[in-house]
């Protein structure tokens, strides 16, 4: 999966955030991602992971992406 589609759905999920996507090997299999979004406010670390990996649940699943490393922070409303 390229990253450029990584980012593109993190956007989409996320449009007031910050999102950075990392390609960790260069094989477009293994990512790191940084997002920092004001709808992880309330939720516990494990749970914006999971929502976050519910992104892309068929490619986690088909191998597409093996590998996704997940850095979340909330975004504080000002």
């Amino acid at each position: 999966m390229k990253p450029e589609i990584i980012k593109k759905r993190l956007i989409e999920a996320y449009p007031e955030g910050t999102v950075e996507v990392v390609d960790l090997t260069g094989t477009e299999d293994h990512y790191e991602v940084l997002i920092e979004s004001s709808t992880f406010a309330g939720l516990t670390r494990i749970q914006q992971h999971q929502n976050v990996m519910a992104i892309f649940a068929p490619e986690l699943k088909t191998g597409e992406v093996h590998a996704l490393s997940i850095k979340t922070k909330v975004k504080l409303q000002l």
